[in-house]
């Protein structure tokens, strides 16, 4: 259990978890609610609400959104998929969590959306790295270029957070870059299986990769700019 929290549930954990050895669908009684709150893939989790339903209960998919932040203040975001009935049965349990919890849709929905989430987050951070890396090798400061630019349309909570982070060099996670890489790695399998293409999540999950092979698998997600940088020869300062 604290190999699993420390590095990131995956697919086929869950699955070895509701469906494996000693397992908790082997608990299970009619009428009782599964609540999932990992992050996987939202293809398999249809195939495991399935397998839930089948037994007379009920599956709700929670993915959550806001880091280690949210986590201590009570403020994530969580993304919901199921029947009405059920979340509405479930809802008082996540408030303790969250402030915005929002019933996305049916089964897979709410990895779904979670996963667009991340796709977000990796491409605001890398757009955010390139601009403080532009302003930095033109001469600019780009603690004072961020400042100016909070003030305006391109002021955001990546600018915010990790651009502050990008200038003081302070990459403690926050939110791993190993397990950004996994939820990229879930949009971008599930793109390949749909026949979507989506080159940017690709290039910002090479850019991880970039700094995952130099030793940054631990380093938070803002750390993107350190790869950029080895390409620029220049370090944001």
């Amino acid at each position: 259990m604290r190999r699993l929290l420390r590095h990131g549930a995956d697919t086929p954990h869950v699955g070895a978890v509701l469906f494996g050895e000693n397992c908790a669908a082997e608990g299970l009684s009619k009428g009782k609610i599964v609540v999932d709150m990992s992050s996987i893939s939202p293809i398999e989790t249809k195939q495991y609400a399935a397998k839930i339903e089948a037994l007379g209960c009920d599956h709700l998919d929670a993915p959550v959104s806001g880091g280690e932040v949210g986590a201590k203040n009570a403020t994530l975001s969580i993304m919901v998929d199921g029947k009405d009935e059920i979340f509405a049965t479930v809802k008082p349990l996540f408030e303790p969590m969250g402030k915005n919890i929002t019933l996305v849709g049916g089964v897979g929905a709410g990895q779904t959306a979670k996963v667009a989430n991340q796709m977000i987050v990796a491409m605001n951070i890398e757009a955010v790295a390139e601009a403080l890396l532009f302003a930095s090798k033109a001469g600019a400061d780009p603690a004072r270029v961020r400042e100016a630019l909070m003030g305006g349309f391109a002021s955001s909570k990546i600018l915010e957070i990790h651009g502050k982070r990008m200038v003081d060099r302070t990459f403690d996670p926050g939110f791993r870059i190993a397990l950004h890489q996994k939820d990229l790695n879930l949009a971008l399998s599930a793109a390949r299986q749909m026949g979507v293409s989506l080159p940017n999540t690709a290039t910002c999950q090479e850019l991880f990769n970039a700094c995952a092979a130099r030793g940054g698998s631990v380093w938070d997600h803002s750390a993107m700019v350190k790869a950029l940088e080895l390409l620029a020869n220049h370090e944001v300062a």
